[in-house]
């Protein structure tokens, strides 16, 4: 019964005016410190950013962005990939980790492509989230960055520590928290809320020390877990 009667208190301090107010303000906050941020993701094409995207599970977007020039200078489209000797692939990605599975993703997903879709990226969620290696945190990367359409609310490990830390989620659960979001958020803000939060996680709230003093977002943080500020 006490499960039930804090789910819906939740729900309604969700819906207070209150609180709509001060994601108003955390999104204007965003906005104004980071407004032309883009996906840290270095690529050209679609092709090229569903690829990285792949490759940058369980590792660093500096890391994959260090990989790629070589990968893509070799295999520039997908039909190139499509027919690439696994081993060669295996040795480019080798410093990514999880090299072997993380080759096989990406050369499979680039037959899909070929064989499916006429080598075009596809443009639904339903459609990328059927190629191999490609879950539902990728295929919203690249709808949202590459095609500018807002399917879903990105949910890596920065939109997720900031987010509960903010008190937007209690989750820790990134589908859940996703769909926090996704009720929380205008539509129009799904694309730019994690590519800001990213930059944010990176440059300001740093895991092992924020920066909460400097942070634009201080005044609107109930920071969450976090011990109080000593003036």
């Amino acid at each position: 019964m006490a499960a039930k009667k804090t789910k819906r208190e939740s729900a309604e301090a969700a819906e207070s005016p209150e609180f709509q107010k001060r994601v108003k303000a955390i999104l204007r906050a965003l906005k104004k410190r980071y407004k032309n941020v883009e996906c840290a993701l270095t690529h050209d094409s679609p092709f090229q950013l569903l690829t990285a995207t792949i490759l940058s599970a369980q590792c660093t977007d500096e890391r994959v962005n260090a990989t790629t020039p070589a990968l893509f200078k070799k295999y520039p489209s997908p039909e190139k990939l499509a027919v690439a000797k696994i081993s060669e692939v295996e040795k480019i990605v080798h410093p990514l980790g999880f090299f072997r599975s993380k080759a096989k993703n990406i050369t499979g997903m680039a037959q899909a492509i070929v064989e499916h879709h006429k080598g075009e990226i596809p443009q639904t969620l339903e459609e990328l989230v059927a190629l191999p290696g490609v879950g539902r945190k990728t295929a919203n990367v690249v709808l949202g960055t590459a095609f500018d359409i807002p399917s879903g609310v990105v949910v890596d490990t920065h939109v997720k520590r900031i987010s509960n830390l903010l008190g937007l989620t209690t989750s820790k659960n990134p589908e859940i928290i996703e769909r926090n979001l996704s009720e929380i958020l205008p539509k129009s803000e799904w694309i730019m809320y994690s590519h800001r939060l990213i930059h944010h996680g990176r440059q300001i709230c740093i895991a092992r020390r924020p920066q909460c003093p400097d942070c634009p977002l201080l005044k609107h943080c109930p920071r969450v877990g976090l011990p109080a500020l000593t003036k």
